[in-house]
């Protein structure tokens, strides 16, 4: 069953439009790939973290690296606290790997170009402040290109709000 997404459409699309975009600009890395698929599934989709843990590493022999870097992008838990998202991205943006910056910024792209649907201005200018507040300084030193778009991106939605 496709599991809905607090924006629009399904997660399955939210996953592969991020693996577009990364093989758009060039990323053919397979441990990346995968984690793109799956990066939100941790998350947002199963109630059984050690189910879905189990079956990412038994997919192949990539499986261990690839849930290594879903982990890295998953908000973490502790005591029943959820990782607050300032922190998270924080935490992703400065002491993240290449791949999870790489893979952040994916997901964003996707993320800020799906909010042309959405019809909550409130939510739709958090979310772009958000994105220009923890992300953005960033962006230009992992991929000057991904950078750029997701810049032209947040400014184009700020011109429709």
């Amino acid at each position: 069953k496709e599991q809905k997404r607090k924006g629009v459409g399904t997660m399955f699309r939210h996953q592969l439009e991020t693996f577009t975009i990364l093989l758009e600009y060039g990323y053919k890395d397979r441990i990346l790939l995968k984690a793109s698929i799956l990066h939100d599934f941790i998350e947002d989709g199963v109630d059984s973290r050690d189910i879905l843990h189990e079956q990412i590493r038994q997919l192949d022999n990539d499986g261990e690296e690839v849930l290594k870097l879903v982990d890295e992008m998953t908000i973490r838990e502790s005591d029943g606290e959820t990782e607050p998202k300032s922190n998270y991205l924080t935490r992703i943006m400065t002491q993240g790997s290449k791949f999870a910056k790489v893979l952040k910024l994916a997901d964003r792209i996707s993320n800020v170009a799906s909010l042309a649907v959405i019809n909550n201005q409130e939510f739709i200018k958090r979310y772009l402040d958000e994105t220009t507040e923890y992300i953005l300084p960033y962006a230009e030193s992992i991929n000057i290109d991904m950078g750029n778009e997701l810049k032209d991106l947040i400014e184009l939605k700020n011109q429709l709000l």
